[in-house]
């Protein structure tokens, strides 16, 4: 889960630099199809079930179309959101989705504390405090709420293609039905600019760092993650997002965005220990 947050917000912070070049549709689109290209031949992608050997059921393609329309109106929503809103504002904003879901799945005071801290530290990291919200407009906020709804809904629906389609094909056959309603999209929005060697370059690194592997890595740790777990720990895209700025964009951090970092590393800290602890009761090794 860790090594996903470093890997999307690393690819992000790339995927900074070629939004202005070829919009949001253009680098949703080219993300997710070099993305899709990426896993066909690790997946190896079949119409049937390799344990069974027999076709996989409409229940397990229908979990493949939710986890492909989540993955596809999150990033969307998302990049859209920033046309209206500064970024720390719709990252702030966007987080509601999933911690409202860790905040659900909450029965503890140790992890309403731990939902507490995450929150503060998003708020922290992401700049929200300094930020001049008399400018911030009604469709950017909607925009941003939907994505972090989606984001919510990718955390279930992964968990719901992980439980019935093994390793990481039922993620590909997600990416590819993505990549197919949007590369059209991408291509009537960027036209050629969608096709230059460097935008290519770009959307491969991007593809990478923020789709294929975080991913993939997500798909395999929501089989053993709760998604109470996965809500508080994805704090963590926050402030790891704030460390690549500051290596791949040069941007800096204040105070605000040290101490905002400080929390959710103290609350991932604490829904981990609270799992080993767990495992340990019960005798898990």
């Amino acid at each position: 889960m860790l090594a996903s947050i470093l890997s999307v917000q690393f690819g992000g912070a790339f995927a900074a630099t070629l939004i202005p070049q070829i919009g949001p549709l253009g680098t949703v689109a080219l993300r997710l199809t070099i993305a899709s290209l990426i896993l066909i031949p690790v997946a190896r992608p079949s119409l049937r079930d390799h344990r069974t050997g027999r076709p996989h059921s409409a229940s397990d393609w229908w979990r493949v179309v939710a986890l492909a329309a989540a993955l596809g109106a999150m990033n969307t929503a998302f990049y859209f959101s920033l046309r209206y809103l500064p970024i720390g504002v719709a990252v702030t904003i966007e987080f509601v989705g999933p911690m409202t879901m860790a905040a659900l799945g909450s029965r503890t005071r140790r992890d309403y504390l731990a939902v507490l801290l995450a929150a503060l530290g998003v708020v922290g990291v992401s700049g929200a405090v300094g930020a001049d919200w008399a400018h911030v407009s009604v469709p950017g906020v909607l925009l941003a709420l939907l994505a972090g709804a989606c984001w919510a809904l990718y955390a279930k629906a992964s968990q719901a293609v992980g439980a019935r389609w093994e390793t990481l094909r039922g993620l590909t056959w997600a990416m590819l039905i993505c990549a197919v309603v949007m590369l059209p999209l991408g291509i009537a929005s960027a036209g050629v600019e969608l096709i230059r060697p460097r935008h290519l370059l770009i959307g491969a690194a991007v593809a990478l760092m923020s789709s294929a592997l975080p991913y993939s890595l997500e798909m395999y740790a929501l089989r053993k993650l709760s998604t109470k777990a996965y809500g508080i720990l994805s704090g963590g895209d926050p402030a790891v997002a704030a460390l690549a700025g500051l290596v791949v964009l040069g941007q800096t951090m204040g105070l605000p965005q040290i101490l905002g970092m400080a929390c959710v590393i103290t609350a991932s800290v604490l829904v981990l220990g609270r799992g080993r602890s767990a495992a340990t009761a019960t005798g898990e090794h």
